[in-house]
């Protein structure tokens, strides 16, 4: 007898009753960079929509992702002042802890607040960490920052801190320091395997980084997994509540490697150049970009990821939203 599969696809509606995968506007998390000093926001470069935002249109950007059903932002600042340690994040009043503060402030208990905890927004050098006499990045003295840093922005209202700077024992340290500040309810995004990845170049514009060199002493090589499931494996044991895969599209097998490890939700960044390579070929007519958005969206969603971070999260979750 001959076997059709093409039965379960042959309309629109008998696709959607047995689809495999399903992704909602809750799945997208959405960044945001506030650049302190903006009165109006400001384009960046190579993220074609995406903006710099000022205080006000920040604000009115959480309440559009709001408005179409995301439940989380991840939260990036820029600071005017700048320096070797990157002591403006550790400032209780810098600017990313006032964007925690207003959001919270704004939004309540509405939106899960993540807060991106790294030095390289802040330091004169664009590195994650500080830098010793030799001018590399110091992992055990970095851990200190990270520690202070925890702290305030545990106190500005973040309920989830996006450990992004890939140093030894971070999520360790962390732990401990909002423990013994009493912020036991506030948990770690941690981005357990970040490469050291080509696709990241715009974001750096997002931030303005004054990075020079690399990352590559600090984050993964690209050419393995094995290395990534160790270190996913050394967040799960001191006490990361995620653990996230960046970038997420040329990292999908250990997205799906991540998820069959890991008993804590899994998320995956879309990342900016990532996000760049889709906006550059749909203007040039080569691909439906409504289209090719989801069609990646879902691919990171059935790879494993439950929570996916990406620039596309309104407009997604306004089509997704359109579907029910």
């Amino acid at each position: 007898m001959l076997k059709r599969p093409r039965r379960l696809r042959s309309s629109a509606a008998i696709r959607e009753l047995v689809a495999e995968v399903r992704l909602s506007p809750e799945n997208l998390m959405l960044p945001l960079f506030l650049r302190e000093g903006l009165v109006q926001p400001k384009p960046i470069e190579g993220m074609y929509s995406v903006l710099q935002h000022s205080p006000e249109t920040f604000l009115q950007e959480l309440d559009r992702a709001l408005a179409v059903g995301i439940k989380s932002v991840m939260v990036f600042a820029v600071p005017e002042k700048r320096d070797g340690t990157g002591s403006e994040a550790c400032n209780s009043e810098g600017v990313l802890s006032r964007a925690i503060r207003s959001a919270r402030a704004h939004v309540g208990d509405k939106l899960v607040l993540v807060a991106d905890l790294c030095l390289d927004e802040f330091t004169d050098h664009g590195h994650c960490g500080v830098l010793d006499k030799r001018g590399e990045v110091d992992n055990d003295e970095t851990l200190k920052h990270y520690r202070k840093m925890a702290v305030v922005l545990a106190d500005a209202g973040a309920d989830l801190l996006g450990t992004s700077g890939m140093m030894d024992g971070q999520v360790q340290a962390i732990r401990e320091a909002l423990d013994a500040a009493g912020f036991i309810n506030v948990g770690i995004l941690a981005y357990a395997a970040k490469y050291a990845s080509s696709f990241y170049g715009p974001f750096r514009n997002a931030v303005e980084s004054k990075l020079q060199t690399d990352r590559k002493t600090y984050q993964q090589d690209w050419r393995n997994v094995v290395e990534a499931l160790r270190e996913i494996q050394l967040d799960l044991e001191q006490g990361a509540d995620i653990v996230m895969v960046k970038p997420a599209m040329s990292y999908l097998d250990v997205v799906r490697a991540a998820a069959e490890i890991s008993d804590v939700p899994v998320a995956a960044y879309q990342v900016s150049g990532e996000y760049a390579m889709i906006e550059a070929a749909a203007s040039l007519g080569h691909l439906d970009r409504k289209h090719a958005i989801l069609e990646t969206l879902h691919s990171i969603r059935r790879a494993g990821a439950t929570i996916i971070c990406s620039y596309f999260a309104i407009e997604a979750a306004t089509w997704l939203g359109e579907k029910k």
